[in-house]
């Protein structure tokens, strides 16, 4: 194993200055869960250093503020399962952490790093999507706000600059009509990797019309999207099981779409419609 440099942080402008001193060779490490099993894999090149920011405190915490639902990026996936204000402002995010792994994974891996590895089987991904959430990034240079839907490149890889840090995920919440579900397949129930996932939010009027809703696959494309087709066949619509099972094909049909057709897609094509039928209806029967 090459060796490298292990550099301890205790502030965002010291773990900048790291990776400024270390251009393009620096890994940075929060909870380890993946960065750790990577460097293990045969033939993957070590960095030049380890910049460590898991002791950064301001990166941590769950909060309301002016309005915003903030998350720190070294939020762990147990904190956002268990958070009471994620839990009543956005529900299927925390079911999503909730799902994520084994309790030892939940209590080290963190919803920044999560998002910063950028497999497609992120669980936390596609309800971050459908909120609208943004993130924040900063470097020496200052502070870069975007969109977390436009903010992946590929799978793996995502548009952060190698001398930035992610500093802070954010969002509106939801209207209190709102309604989320986030569903998940894997190939068994615990310690699971998504094959296939899906968040819904759905809102609607008094008299039950659909007024808004957004549904994001995961697992499903290259890089999280809304799947806006199937989101208009919803819209001024009533809940019925002939409508769900309709946009659940219509979510398939973007997926085969965007992938084309290959040796998954017989058994992921039914699949992810089923999954988006049952999230619909787990959130119109709340």
């Amino acid at each position: 194993m090459r060796p490298f440099d292990y550099i301890g942080c205790e502030s965002v402008e010291a773990a900048c200055t790291a990776l400024d001193t270390y251009p393009g060779d620096a890994r940075i490490l929060a909870g380890g869960t993946d960065l750790l099993l990577e460097l293990r894999r045969p033939g993957v090149p070590m960095p030049g250093a380890i910049v460590d920011i898991s002791r950064i405190h301001s990166l941590r915490g769950i909060a309301l503020l002016h309005g915003m639902v903030r998350i720190g990026p070294l939020a762990t996936h147990a904190e956002i399962a268990r958070s009471v204000l994620l839990r009543r402002q956005a529900g299927f995010l925390a079911a999503a952490a909730g799902a994520i792994g084994s309790p030892q994974i939940r209590n080290r891996g963190t919803i920044g790093g999560n998002i910063m590895n950028a497999a497609t089987c992120a669980d936390t991904v596609p309800p971050l999507v459908a909120l609208g959430a943004r993130v924040t990034l900063r470097s020496r240079g200052g502070d870069r706000d975007t969109e977390i839907a436009g903010f992946f490149e590929r799978p793996y890889k995502t548009l952060a600059r190698e001398n930035e840090i992610l500093v802070s995920i954010s969002f509106s919440p939801p209207p209190p009509t709102a309604r989320t579900a986030f569903v998940k397949l894997g190939r068994r129930h615990a310690l699971s990797i998504a094959r296939l996932s899906v968040a819904v939010m759905i809102i609607q009027d008094q008299r039950g019309s659909i007024t808004e809703a957004r549904i994001v696959p995961g697992a499903a494309l290259p890089v999280w999207k809304r799947a806006t087709e199937a989101e208009s066949m919803l819209l001024g619509e009533r809940p019925s099981a002939n409508l769900f099972t309709a946009v659940g094909r219509k979510v398939s049909d973007i997926m085969i779409g965007a992938t084309g057709r290959r040796w998954s897609t017989e058994y992921k094509e039914p699949v992810l419609a089923v999954l988006v039928r049952r999230a619909l209806e787990a959130c119109c029967t709340q």
